[in-house]
């Protein structure tokens, strides 16, 4: 027992003594307040860059943003005689004296974000003002400057770069085990970061924001800086929120009910405030309350206000139902207190129960007005039964006004009182069910995306959004809008609501489709070789890759094109001669045509990738040793614009189905082919169409033929 006693710890009979921590260690502990994971450093970082009045914010990550979380900016960027102090605590240029957080404006101002991030990770910056004559890169640890090898210098070293700063963020947590450990996997930590950059993209629609893994072509996310609030939430939250979307606006003059009067009462008074809210109507449900809340353009949290908006939503959903909720209110600064949550989750601001009492009657007079009228959807005919003749369609709608149930049309207008609904004659009667026979359906056709080999009767592939990418091109931006001023808004709506009758010339690419009571012939390799020039205009520069395994020799595939091209004699240079000149063209240009169009040649001169415009979409690679041949005289290579253009346009050409690609008398497999392209051009081609295509006037003048119009058409019968 006694040898026992000797092992154990002896307690001290006094008071441990008090020490002074090591500094290190304080910053250690400091940065664990700021930084919990990497989604809060990257809201530090936002935050920065919007202060630095960034209009285009780019994001990528690597495993979760652990490994690696770069953000870069185009905003006004840092001097260099800051750089030596930039990381460490308390350094800022949003404050000076203590009175300042009393008209404080900015995200930042405690001068913590960075010095955080450089105790718990390893992090460089490149920057550059627009006086600078070149961009300067610095490397920081534990908040000072540290040379990027051993035996170097410190100090920030000149580089390349743009206006604008890039912060790079590699190994986070790697001193400090335990927090890393309690990260969640990579895929939920990225879910986070992509949920704090969409709601920051929400707020601020005039930045553009990219987001996308790093290695990754194609961007998780991605917006462009023309759009509001509101696009802004139809973009990034999906259509079925953007639909059921109502506009509320408050201040305190108003007091709720009318429009938003930011300048109302005295500028002096320290309690005006507004608020403007986008918040869904009783049409929408979801199994969670989404709510974005914005007070002075600061991303926080608020139970309170969450739950009073929630309390109206009870009233008019069901339970268990929850809404869609995107609030932003503007206090004066002087009435708010910024500092009272390490990483700003949290503000207090004066008269807040009064404030959000408001908001909330403002929301709940807004939704009163829609809850009277209510519209819901019911299926008449059982799944796999023949269509009534007397029910031409498939569903019929209920308006539930105020407790009274109206059946109706689809789209038509609820009948006055103790009056009939209008009789409809059979010539205006339209034909809308896409699952009524086409004249394919007729025809077994081979779904290429099914092993049994069944016909194409069952539902169109889900085509992808894709999102237009972020570009500061002149001459992309100049193309764009040239798209968008050649709109043919009547032609458009035509494609887009169009009902598909079928391929009628399989030789020349014509199809039958059905809008309203016209019927049109359409080129439909005309109308797809217009969508993927739109297609690849829209993605500039952020293409995904079509991998060709093995990669094919490039001058194996241009001789066999040349060998096949009639009237080559004519250029007064021999076939080989033609190889090495196009050849020679494309290797010059491989690096232009590998960042901009994903097109990737090796320097051996071997085609590894091109760029894939529509993922459910795969051209005809018999095509390509043409494409790549057209390449060199078509292409007018030394304009910008023209250059680009013309590479658009070629690429759109080789994407388009071919008109010779049917051919009559084909053998048996070949005629299997064939069925199976014609399935690829109804079921994805003719859905792309409906999704992308803006089409222009030119398509009239050869492309898209009016036929037939139903009315003409009775009248004709009738004089027979």
């Amino acid at each position: 027992m006694g040898e026992q006693a000797q092992d154990e710890p002896s307690t001290p009979s006094g008071p441990l003594p008090i020490q002074r921590l090591h500094e290190s260690l304080i910053n250690r502990i400091a940065a664990g307040e700021i930084i919990h994971r990497p989604a809060s450093a990257l809201k530090e970082l936002l935050e920065n860059s919007l202060d630095a009045r960034a209009t285009s914010i780019r994001v990528a990550i690597k495993d979760g943003g652990m490994k690696l979380l770069q953000i870069q900016d185009n905003g006004c960027g840092i001097r260099k005689a800051d750089l030596p102090i930039l990381a460490e605590r308390f350094t800022t240029s949003k404050l000076k004296t203590f009175s300042d957080l009393s008209r404080l404006t900015t995200y930042g101002f405690r001068g913590e974000a960075l010095a955080s991030v450089s105790h718990v990770a390893h992090m460089s910056v490149v920057t550059k003002t627009k006086a600078d004559t070149c961009a300067w890169k610095a490397y920081y640890s534990e908040g000072v400057l540290v040379p990027p090898k051993a035996g170097q210098t410190p100090d920030p070293k000149p580089c390349a770069g743009n206006d604008g700063t890039i912060i790079t963020i590699e190994d986070m947590f790697y001193n400090t085990p335990t927090r890393l450990s309690a990260l969640r996997s990579s895929s939920e930590e990225y879910a986070r970061i992509l949920d704090v950059v969409t709601k920051y993209a929400v707020h601020n629609p005039k930045v553009s924001f990219l987001c996308r893994k790093a290695g990754s072509p194609t961007p998780e996310l991605s917006t462009s800086a023309t759009s509001d609030v509101g696009q802004a939430i139809r973009l990034l939250y999906g259509h079925s929120i953007g639909k059921e979307l109502l506009h509320v606006e408050s201040s305190c003059r108003t007091g709720g009910s009318s429009s938003r009067d930011t300048s109302a009462g005295d500028p002096d008074d320290s309690e005006r405030w507004s608020a403007e809210a986008y918040c869904t109507s009783p049409n929408y449900q979801a199994k969670k309350t989404v709510f974005l809340l914005f007070i002075n353009h600061r991303l926080v949290e608020s139970s309170s206000i969450k739950r009073a908006i929630e309390s109206v939503y009870s009233g008019v959903l069901p339970k268990g139902a929850f809404p869609f909720v995107y609030l932003s209110i503007e206090v004066d600064p002087r009435s708010v207190d910024v500092n009272v949550h390490p990483t700003k989750r949290e503000v207090i601001f004066l008269n807040e129960e009064v404030i959000t009492e408001r908001i909330s009657d403002a929301i709940q007079q807004k939704l009163v007005g829609q809850s009277h009228s209510r519209v819901f959807e019911y299926q008449t005919l059982l799944p796999g039964r023949s269509n009534d003749p007397s029910n031409k369609k498939g569903t019929k709608r209920v308006r539930e006004d105020e407790g009274e149930g109206v059946e109706g049309e689809d789209e038509g207008e609820r009948p006055a009182a103790g009056s009939h609904a209008p009789k409809l004659y059979s010539q205006h009667k339209v034909r809308t069910s896409l699952h009524d026979r086409t004249l394919e359906s007729m025809i077994p056709v081979t779904n290429p995306s099914r092993s049994d080999g069944g016909d194409a009767s069952g539902n169109a592939t889900a085509l992808r959004d894709i999102q237009e990418s972020s570009c500061n091109l002149t001459s992309i931006s100049e193309l764009r809008q040239s798209v968008r001023k050649s709109v043919h808004h009547d032609l458009t709506e035509i494609i887009k609501k169009h009902t598909f009758v079928g391929i009628v010339d399989k030789h020349r690419c014509l199809s039958l489709i059905q809008h309203a009571t016209k019927l049109y012939l359409v080129n439909h390799a005309a109308l797809a070789e217009e969508m993927f020039y739109q297609l690849a205009l829209m993605q500039f520069g952020s293409c995904r890759r079509l991998k060709l395994d093995p990669p094919p020799p490039l001058r194996t595939l241009l001789k066999l094109a040349v060998d096949a091209e009639p009237g080559t004699e004519r250029s007064g240079l021999g076939k080989n001669e033609i190889v090495d000149r196009i050849a020679d063209t494309l290797l010059a240009q491989r690096v232009m045509l590998a960042e901009y169009f994903a097109m990737d040649i090796t320097p051996d001169g071997e085609v590894q990738s091109l760029p894939h415009l529509l993922k459910e979409y795969t051209p005809d690679l018999n095509k390509l040793p043409a494409f790549l041949m057209r390449l060199g005289p078509q292409v007018r290579w030394q304009s910008e614009q023209d250059c680009l253009y013309t590479f658009m346009r070629e690429l759109a050409y080789f994407y388009s189905p071919s008109p010779s690609h049917f051919i009559p008398s084909m053998p048996t497999s070949d005629k299997t082919q064939e069925k199976s392209a014609s399935w690829q051009t109804e079921h994805i081609l003719l859905q792309a169409l409906r999704k992308f295509l803006v089409a222009p006037k030119s398509l009239l003048e050869n492309d898209v033929v009016q036929v037939a119009n139903l009315p003409d058409l009775y009248r004709v019968f009738e004089r027979c």
